[in-house]
């Protein structure tokens, strides 16, 4: 096991956030010797971020909590062409009204996890369009795009996977890799950042951004990505068969997010820990030491933990003092998801999929038909039972043992 002689690099080996590195051995020394600013980017594509992005946010908390500078780089500019990375299909282009509107509503997220300001280690946000914006485009290609070979461009995972399959890749998305290395180099220029991290899919274009600056001003850069992140039963991060796990409240209620981190398989209770709260390691191997049942205490703890970091206190404890009356009282939290009911009813195999407990009225219909589907406690198979409730009425709706909602009728 490698041993760092820096705070941060050594916070990020311990809990589990590095992958790859160009230059660990330069980065840890560097870290040592001076506050290094380092940045992120997220694209402006919704109004929040979801669990998938949670780690890299986590990252830059993680910069913040050992004396290092935090920069949030917002792709205003680069939002408009899309990352190609991971897609089988172009992005669709927004208007700058609504990516001004998706920067604010992500903006609150960071608020919790960092602390903004003017000091050597309080945490920026800086947006790319404000520099990409006001590119000459005959300008870019003579400055930057002679340090790209399109040979090069062609191997990488991004660009080499999408042409294999056979999906077509627009030009404007090819330059996605050359806007986000000149990224790097402006930041480094106008902010002394010194460091670009990302997930293990951005390794060729921080690596990109590297050797832009080397090439061009002889700066000396430092890339590094985290693991690819995925569920023990090889899902991806974020993602449920209901849609995505979003951060901000409005997109997904605080119930349904603290839910997510209360039924998480096993065995990821441990490197959750980890990597989304600010646990002691001790007390971390203390909960993933725990056997049998005993480990849903520490599924309780993660879920409480990442709430209170992401939504706040207030979120946390409500989220869990509905999940105790739901589950253990068989009652009506006040935190649950609500669907209302028309006074005509509705049928169940519906109201399944207007909660996201199912993704289609197809996997509505195996649900019940697989007698997991229950109202106030007896269990319906029929797709086609109409709920019918009287004014003011209520009655509870659950997938399983862990999914629940309220139905009311008001």
């Amino acid at each position: 096991m490698t041993t760092y002689d820096s705070d941060l690099l050594r916070l990020l080996d311990e809990r589990g956030y590095v992958h790859q590195a160009t230059d660990a051995a330069g980065l840890d020394a560097l870290a040592v010797r001076q506050v290094v600013p380092g940045y992120i980017g997220f694209d402006a594509t919704a109004p929040s971020l979801h669990v998938g992005s949670l780690v890299q946010i986590m990252m830059l908390r993680r910069m913040q909590q050992t004396g290092h500078k935090p920069i949030v780089l917002m792709g205003g500019g680069t939002t408009r062409i899309g990352d190609p990375s991971g897609r089988d299909e172009s992005r669709k282009m927004l208007t700058d009204e609504a990516i001004e509107a998706n920067i604010a509503g992500i903006r609150t997220v960071f608020e919790k996890l960092l602390t903004f300001g003017n000091g050597p280690t309080d945490a920026v946000m800086v947006n790319n369009h404000d520099w990409l914006g006001g590119l000459g485009y005959i300008e870019m290609l003579q400055k930057v795009g002679t340090h790209f070979t399109v040979n090069r461009m062609l191997s990488f995972d991004s660009v080499r996977l999408r042409l294999e399959r056979e999906q077509p890749m627009t030009f404007l998305e090819f330059n996605y890799m050359i806007l986000q290395g000149y990224d790097f180099r402006h930041l480094a220029q106008e902010m002394g950042a010194r460091l670009q991290m990302g997930g293990s899919d951005q390794w060729g274009n921080i690596v990109n951004g590297v050797e832009l600056s080397r090439r061009m001003d002889g700066t000396e850069l430092f890339g590094l990505t985290t693991p690819l992140l995925t569920t023990a039963d090889g899902a991806k991060m974020g993602k449920t068969a209901a849609g995505a796990v979003w951060l901000n409240e409005e997109q997904l209620p605080a119930y349904d997010f603290w839910q997510y981190w209360r039924n998480v398989d096993d065995r990821d209770v441990g490197r959750f820990l980890r990597l989304f709260t600010d646990l002691p390691l001790t007390e971390i191997a203390r909960l993933e030491a725990l056997q049998g049942s005993e480990i849903n205490a520490a599924k309780i703890v993660l879920a409480d933990e990442v709430t209170k970091l992401v939504r706040g206190e207030e979120a946390a404890f409500s989220a869990r003092a509905t999940a105790e009356q739901t589950f253990a009282g068989g009652g009506m939290g006040d935190d649950l998801p609500v669907l209302d009911v028309p006074s005509e009813g509705i049928r169940i195999g519906a109201a399944l999929t207007q909660l996201g407990f199912a993704a289609s009225g197809g996997e509505a219909k195996r649900k019940l038909a697989e007698g997991a589907v229950k109202l106030d406690g007896e269990t319906v198979s029929e797709a086609g039972y109409l709920i019918e409730l009287p004014q003011g009425g209520e009655t509870r709706l659950s997938l399983g043992k862990k999914r629940h909602a309220a139905l009311r009728r008001v």
